[in-house]
């Protein structure tokens, strides 16, 4: 069992948050999206108005990446958002940075570097390994509790995910305690149940796939993006050169056979796209996909109106869905228009559930809203769909002995 805030003593407590506000990055290094952001406030506010003491951790970027930045935007974002000072200190672990987690008083809050700009942290430990990293080995003095409320990045097996835990009492926040809640009791919703599978993900969806199938979790499965486009080479058909050549450079080939035994499998439950659109003069043009030309044709960009009539009737009958991932390239206005009416139809049944991510990107770009659920988490939201451990979450539930709650 995971405790959470409610089980958590805060006021006098200094509690390392583990959040997830890894956000597009402008080209002056600040922030372009607060989205993730917005989503811990609730958490940490929580926290600050019982006289906690707060120091956050969390990554930004990797490696190599433009996006691999410090936080000190973060924090000042955070500070707005919150609608109090938040400091900002550009060390991690280091003496500095217990030095500013010892100086917090009750109602305060720093946010720690990138905890990437440490080599450990980018690489995957056990627990009982991560816990004599030099990140844990040097915050654990100074912290009284962990709240990780980073669902994002639960699937994920890093010091600052799973050594923190291991030593200290651990708690979910409130992020955290959401989407365990959602979509670990998926099987308890309302049937029929469709799930959408697109974007490029191809091995992450199928696995969901076979999962759902196999336990009599999903009714139809509708596919779209390149994962349609997989399913459709699986099922025979010639998308031509331009879709095949990028399936077959991405590495799919393994993954065109995975699909070719779900068809055989349950091909009566699973929904391929009947058109498709394409880039032809600049223009947006749908084709079936039976009548796409041979060869070094247009690439499939979008699902098209065929396609989009055929998924609206099986969710007008729907009473949950499930959806991951675009139809296409939503970002390229032309070819918008299958992922914005596919989700658009989609809020309008009993229970909608999206998958984080760069799904939630795409909805948030195109405005369209009104879901049950939206996930914070892509990976993360697609392994628990699978029915798989997330190693962040195994260790909440074997966190050492938990002080006792608030009066």
């Amino acid at each position: 069992m995971i405790e959470t805030l409610d089980d958590l003593t805060v006021e006098g407590t200094t509690v390392g948050v583990r959040v997830d506000v890894n956000s597009p990055i402008d080209d002056d290094g600040t922030l372009a999206d607060d989205a993730r952001l917005r989503a811990h406030v609730d958490t940490l506010a929580e926290l600050l108005d019982r006289g906690g003491r707060v120091a956050v951790l969390a990554h930004q970027g990797r490696p190599g990446g433009d996006d691999f930045v410090s936080l000190e935007s973060h924090a000042d974002r955070l500070a707005e958002l919150l609608g109090q000072p938040v400091d900002y200190v550009d060390a991690t672990f280091t003496e500095a940075a217990r030095e500013a987690v010892r100086d917090l008083s009750n109602g305060d809050c720093v946010v720690l570097e990138n905890t990437r700009f440490y080599s450990e942290e980018y690489m995957e430990f056990d627990p009982e390994r991560a816990a004599r990293t030099h990140l844990v080995e040097g915050l654990e003095p100074v912290l009284d509790a962990y709240v990780n409320d980073a669902f994002a990045a639960a699937h994920r097996s890093q010091p600052s995910l799973v050594g923190l835990p291991t030593v200290l009492p651990g708690y979910a926040g409130r992020v955290m305690e959401t989407e365990l809640d959602v979509l670990g009791s998926i099987e308890e919703t309302s049937e029929p149940r469709v799930y959408v599978l697109g974007g490029a993900k191809v091995s992450d969806s199928i696995d969901v796939a076979w999962s759902v199938l196999e336990k009599g979790l999903a009714d139809h499965i509708l596919t779209a993006g390149v994962v349609g486009n997989v399913f459709l080479v699986a099922d025979g058909v010639d998308l031509g050169d331009a879709s095949s050549d990028f399936i077959y450079d991405q590495g799919y080939w393994d993954e065109i056979d995975r699909a070719a035994d779900l068809l055989d499998a349950y091909g009566d439950r699973i929904a391929l796209p009947r058109d498709v659109a394409v880039d032809r003069g600049e223009d947006r043009h749908e084709l079936g996909v039976n009548a796409l030309p041979p060869g070094d044709g247009e690439a499939a960009m979008d699902i098209g109106e065929s396609t989009l009539d055929y998924y609206r009737r099986i969710l007008a009958d729907a009473e949950t869905v499930i959806l991951n991932g675009p139809a296409g390239v939503f970002e390229d206005d032309r070819f918008q228009t299958g992922t914005r009416r596919l989700y658009e139809a989609a809020t309008d049944i009993p229970t909608s559930i999206v998958g984080g991510g760069d799904t939630a990107a795409a909805l948030r770009r195109l405005g369209v809203d009104g879901f049950s659920h939206v996930s914070t988490g892509g990976g993360a939201a697609l392994r628990m769909l699978t029915a798989e451990s997330l190693p962040a979450v195994t260790a909440l539930e074997n966190a050492p002995q938990r002080p006792a709650a608030d009066d």
